[in-house]
């Protein structure tokens, strides 16, 4: 199960209060203060790694609470820290504040790590307060309060270049035949319900990560189908490939609908250099797929393309021209 959103609770620990007491030994009649300080209190932190792909771990777990300090104690002893807690994410991981767009911090890259919330002070033991006028004083103080905090964790692939089109669109079939995913492909709609990430060798020992997301449809930005809600995981590549099925809808219709959308989402969406890949060549007639392909272009030509291509993924149409098009992108 693929997730990527997630609200918890994590709460670090309180210190330790310091500790009032005197000495009593043997041969010193003057012992005076030995009260330790107080441990202090456990942090909670957020540290990326990459041997973790989803944020389903925390469907099960929602609190996490560090460990106090402990108490000081007599002859001078400081109490132990509380133990601090590391919770491991995926790489890509964005932390929030709960109830804003606040961001507390952008994990990407493997062992970036954040402090959320940080242990309670320990308190001071009495040993702490003595002085010329008072050298046997009794007072101590109490540990602080540990935090409290209500994070909501957004996980955003970390890809370079993301498929986009409407469903149906061919970007699973495309991934599965020029990567090593595998991702579920069907001939209906909606068929990609979760991102998928592959891998593609680009040749000359470079290669890119490419990122499907799930269809986008029009009135995406108001909720309807699946793809606005995963344009997050596109927003981190440094390219899109805009997927066309002009056997579905004429291509300009289709490309001005994915444009509107990816407008709508925000975040540099459409801002970011694009290519175009009409798919099914397999099925369109020679002249329709020549017609196909011109409105696409001259479309592609209005609004900053970088190029147009046209692609059969099922009969393996066009596939070289896809790696030479993505390697243009990739480094664009």
């Amino acid at each position: 199960m693929f997730l990527d959103i997630a609200t918890i609770k994590v709460l670090s620990g309180k210190g330790g209060d310091g500790c009032g007491s005197t000495r009593r030994e043997k041969h010193v009649p003057r012992g005076g203060p030995d009260g330790g300080n107080g441990g202090r209190g456990g942090g909670v932190y957020f540290e990326a790694t990459d041997l973790m792909s989803t944020l389903l771990d925390f469907r099960y777990r929602r609190v996490y609470k560090a460990s106090p300090g402990l108490a000081g104690s007599g002859r001078n002893k400081t109490g132990a820290d509380g133990e601090d807690i590391v919770i491991t994410v995926p790489c890509g991981t964005t932390v929030y504040e709960k109830d804003s767009d606040n961001i507390l911090a952008d994990l990407t890259e493997n062992g970036d790590r954040l402090m959320v919330v940080k242990g309670g002070k320990g308190g001071k033991g009495n040993w702490e307060f003595r002085n010329a006028r008072n050298q046997t004083p009794m007072h101590a103080t109490d540990g602080k309060p540990g935090q409290e905090q209500q994070v909501r964790l957004e996980l955003k692939l970390i890809a370079d270049i993301g498929l986009v089109g409407e469903p149906n669109a061919g970007k699973s079939t495309l991934l599965s035949v020029i990567t090593a995913a595998r991702p579920k492909v069907a001939d209906y709609p909606f068929t990609t319900l979760v991102p998928n990430l592959g891998i593609v060798d680009l040749g000359d020992f470079k290669s890119c990560t490419l990122a499907d997301i799930p269809g986008l449809i029009e009135g995406a930005s108001e909720g309807k189908g699946l793809g606005h809600e995963f344009l997050r995981h596109v927003e981190r590549t440094r390219a899109l490939l805009l997927l066309v099925d002009p056997s579905y809808e004429k291509p300009r219709r289709a490309l001005d609908v994915l444009r509107l959308e990816l407008k709508k989402h925000g975040n540099r969406l459409a801002d970011l250099p694009f290519a175009i890949a009409v798919t099914k060549r397999d099925l369109l007639a020679p002249e329709v797929a020549d017609e196909a392909l011109a409105e696409a272009t001259a479309w592609g030509k209005e609004h900053g393309a970088l190029d147009t291509i046209m692609i059969s993924s099922a009969a393996n149409l066009g596939l070289k021209e896809t790696k030479h098009l993505l390697l243009r992108l990739y480094n664009s």
